[in-house]
């Protein structure tokens, strides 16, 4: 697409930045087989025609090509940031010069600021909602039920997400279809484990450059997120210890060969702390006393909430930043502990998030997602959708392809007997 001469609204940080912000949108879609395809249908297609869209997303090069997606397909879109911290301010500038859409989303915004994009999203009176921890979507219900009728439905990737959906749905507030992108098997399976898994540590070495092998690392969760850090972790020469709460993700943690105990007694243990369970103050106080001097803590969960960060401040007697998105807490007991990227997104807020090969896929999902809920508008029954199989098989295929990879077929005979009763040993 050429830049665009139409006026509109934005508000970023800086649109001399559209150059850099091009070229690495550019290079990112190198690696983006699948979403171009559907980018270049949705362009002959146009199935957003006349729809108005607002996406709440990690404003990354990858996010990019989601955007650009909707608005060749036709839809008049605005994006606005889900994490203060998340935005490539170069990506959020060529977004606006070179490709027209409207963003809102500056690194570093804060929260009043960030809760004023959402309520512009809504201003926007999307009919769609593409969101990411469902803040928008919960604004919307909370503040703006006469827009309710508007809505086709909202897409959702992150698991902090669904669970909230789902505790709308159980509330009885949630009245119109939403698409739970995060369990495609396209997106948890890759997304979560190669994605979170590479770009959270990658996050940890740009932010303090420390060397991982020989390092107690402690996951907090062994869903498919921590899976995912756990064995990259490991993979970099690091003593990997687990926490969790559910039995059944514990035993697996200890039969893939990694060491399980509670916080309580990781806590004095650890090097490295990574909390990827999206719940709320799994470092606390109490295991805070008790850490090694200038252990450090970070978080890939959704929000901000996993560490306790209220209380490690009120704990200690000096707070200062060593390097970028590292602050030290020197405490009263004399120990020290580090904060990585604000408890915030490491992935995201000292380096780049996923590689662009997984948000291919999770991307595509997400492209796709809104599509089934305009060509279903009206049949879906208010409440959680999953993503068809036929569609999350297809971007599977698709991405094979891309890879030169070829699959095997059914025979005849093979579709026979798994489809008959009477054939036995």
């Amino acid at each position: 697409m050429t830049a665009t001469t139409v006026r509109i609204n934005y508000e970023i940080k800086d649109p001399s930045l559209a150059p850099k912000g091009k070229q690495r949108i550019e290079w990112a879609g190198r690696e983006m087989p699948v979403l171009r395809l559907i980018q270049e249908r949705f362009a002959k297609e146009k199935p957003f025609a006349g729809l108005r869209l607002a996406a709440c997303c990690h404003v990354t090069t990858e996010t990019a090509h989601l955007a650009i997606a909707l608005k060749l397909g036709g839809a008049d879109a605005v994006l606005i940031a889900s994490n203060p911290l998340s935005t490539q301010d170069d990506v959020a500038a060529s977004l606006v010069v070179d490709y027209g859409i409207p963003v809102y989303a500056i690194k570093g915004e804060d929260a009043e600021t960030y809760t004023r994009h959402v309520q512009i999203a809504l201003d926007h009176r999307p009919n769609i909602i593409i969101d990411d921890g469902s803040d928008v979507v919960a604004t919307l219900i909370q503040e703006r039920q006469g827009q309710i009728s508007e809505i086709i439905g909202t897409t959702e990737e992150t698991t902090t997400g669904i669970v909230r959906l789902r505790a709308m749905l159980r509330d009885g507030v949630l009245t119109f279809p939403a698409m739970n992108v995060n369990d495609a098997d396209t997106k948890h399976f890759f997304d979560n484990r190669y994605g979170t898994g590479q770009s959270t540590l990658d996050g940890i070495i740009r932010a303090t450059n420390v060397l991982l092998a020989g390092k107690n690392i402690v996951v907090a969760g062994y869903g498919w997120c921590g899976k995912g850090t756990a064995l990259r972790a490991r993979g970099l020469g690091a003593n990997v210890i687990v926490t969790e709460i559910d039995p059944i993700r514990a035993i697996e943690a200890v039969m893939d060969g990694f060491r399980v105990m509670p916080m309580d007694e990781a806590a004095s243990v650890g090097d490295v702390f990574i909390t990827v369970t999206g719940n709320k103050h799994v470092i606390r106080g109490e295991h805070f006393d008790v850490m090694k001097d200038g252990a450090m803590v970070c978080n890939s969960g959704h929000f901000d909430i996993e560490i306790d960060l209220k209380t490690l401040a009120e704990k200690a007697t000096e707070i200062k930043e060593v390097r970028n998105f590292t602050q030290e807490y020197k405490l009263k007991n004399g120990k020290s502990v580090v904060v990585l990227g604000e408890g915030r997104l490491i992935n995201l807020a000292a380096a780049e998030g996923h590689p662009s090969a997984v948000m291919d896929m999770s991307f595509a999902n997400q492209a796709l997602a809104c599509e089934h809920l305009v060509k279903n508008q009206g049949k879906l029954e208010p409440g959680i959708h999953s993503i068809p199989e036929n569609l999350d098989k297809e971007i599977a295929r698709l991405k094979l392809d891309a890879m030169g990879i070829k699959v095997d077929s059914l025979t005849p005979e093979q579709i026979e007997y798994i489809n008959s009763w009477t054939s036995g040993t």
